[in-house]
């Protein structure tokens, strides 16, 4: 049999390639095994998003829990990673596991751990998982309904639970009422049916079941939102766009007209809400290939900041230790204090949607606020779909510091916490690194303009494929 591996989020892989029923329940032994080592009384809680399979692998995983005498929670509708991670926590859950692929594609699907603290599962453990997957593991299956009748399963409603945590953390009254229009874009994904329940007077977009998304990864970028943009631009009858992945914990946003606020912008906008508006204190914890900006917004308000490996579950390391306002990533994957320490994009939208409603700011006046601070800036990415040997050449070529320009563009200085990021002069940068989940190599700028950063990323690909 094959290894498994765990990414920068979890095991995923190709359906009926490698994420198989023969796989899942490999890991879902090694699961078993490390859970009941921490809590011979341990319970998990188990539950799959809108993709393919997620009924199929879920029995297979419960199965395998239940044969171990684990006590399983099991929500038999789709949920969000969000849910999950609330689920562990608030019913007292050694772990959470979801069947999701977040993000890519339709072919994709993915097994993602979660703790108790209502967030990742730690590096340390997931590696002790990871370790203990065996080559083979047989399991008979039983229906989950007579596993529910044998008292093994256990049925709960964890939108029901989402829902009523998010009532007690925001006025929806005072969203609801205020005239405020908010469209949202599910991307097919596990948000289509908590957002209109949420907000009922939301303009809807992709809230259906979907489980090839059309054939559109739902991953809320630019890119793959033109859809929802051309909506906004054309309706002209929401002032704020909101855009969740396919497991609803990553967050895309948009202002009123059309124009895409990317995950940087999102960062500074909710760390000054939450500082200036609301008052809140704690550090700041950002991945590796966040803006800069973040450092600047922060020093201006006297806020620590720390830089860590790319991959949400390095971030919920700090918020689970240290008191901290906003983790967030390049992604979208973004935590707010006050709630659990985990990527929430609804949850995210909600922070700024509650402020727009109740001040009667438009979200480009907030961000002017922030750019009085940092100044105006633009960033992008371009994924390079490149063969193994060709990507693995540009990385050597990183590695060992070969490159000393990129077209005109000279490289003042190198960081290389997790992937290398090229600082040039004026507050540009570029930045490189190879997907953990994906046979990509993401190339990252940013710069004043978006203009310069397009040029700035033509000259990039061009050095590189050269």
């Amino acid at each position: 049999m094959s290894k498994i591996k765990f990414g920068t989020d979890g095991w995923r892989g190709i359906i009926a390639k490698d994420f198989t029923v023969a796989n899942v329940a490999r890991v879902a032994k090694a699961t078993a095994d490390w859970v009941l080592r921490q809590n011979p009384n341990a319970a998990i809680v188990v539950g799959y998003d809108c993709r393919f399979g997620g009924t199929l692998f879920s029995t297979t995983a419960i199965n395998v829990f239940v044969q171990h005498g684990v006590k399983v929670y099991f929500d038999p509708n789709f949920v969000s990673t969000p849910m999950i991670s609330l689920g562990a926590k608030t019913l007292g859950c050694e772990l959470g596991v979801i069947f999701t692929a977040s993000h890519n594609p339709p072919s994709y699907n993915g097994y993602k751990l979660k703790a108790k603290h209502g967030g990742p599962l730690i590096v340390k453990y997931i590696e002790e998982i990871e370790n203990e997957i065996p080559d083979a593991f047989v399991v008979e299956e039983t229906g989950v309904e007579e596993l529910v009748k044998q008292g093994k399963v256990e049925v709960v409603d964890l939108e029901d639970m989402y829902f009523n945590h998010v009532a007690e953390h925001f006025d929806l009254d005072a969203i609801n009422n205020s005239g405020f229009v908010v469209a949202y874009d599910a991307m097919y994904g596990a948000g289509q049916s908590i957002l209109p329940r949420i907000l009922p007077q939301a303009d809807l977009l992709h809230c259906e079941y979907n489980p090839s998304f059309y054939g559109q990864a739902p991953e809320p970028i630019a890119k793959n939102l033109q859809e929802f943009a051309n909506y906004l631009r054309q309706t002209k009858h929401a002032d704020f766009g909101l855009a969740t992945d396919g497991d609803a914990d990553r967050i895309g946003l948009y202002d009123g007209k059309g124009n895409f606020v990317d995950a940087h912008h999102m960062i500074l906008l909710l760390i000054h809400v939450l500082h200036k508006y609301k008052g809140m204190t704690g550090k700041v914890v950002v991945a590796f290939s966040v803006s800069d900006k973040i450092k600047k917004l922060c020093n201006a308000y006297g806020i620590e900041v720390e830089v860590t490996k790319i991959g949400f579950k390095y971030i919920c390391e700090k918020m689970i230790t240290e008191d901290v306002l906003v983790g967030g990533e390049e992604s979208g994957g973004i935590a707010v204090k006050g709630h659990i320490p985990e990527r929430d994009g609804i949850w995210d939208g909600l922070v700024l949607i509650e402020h727009l409603a109740q001040t009667g700011m438009s979200l480009p006046e907030l961000i002017a606020e922030v750019y009085d601070i940092v100044g105006k800036f633009s960033y992008n990415r371009n994924d390079l779909h490149l063969k193994e040997e060709q990507k693995q050449a540009i990385l050597a070529k990183c590695n060992a510091r070969e490159y000393k320009a990129f077209g005109n563009l000279t490289i003042e200085r190198l960081e290389d916490i997790d992937g290398f990021k090229y600082h040039f002069a004026n507050e540009e940068s570029v930045m490189i690194r190879a997907s953990g989940t994906e046979p990509v190599l993401r190339v990252y700028a940013e710069a004043g303009s978006p203009e310069r950063v397009e040029e700035i990323l033509t000259q990039v690909k061009g050095a590189l494929l050269d």
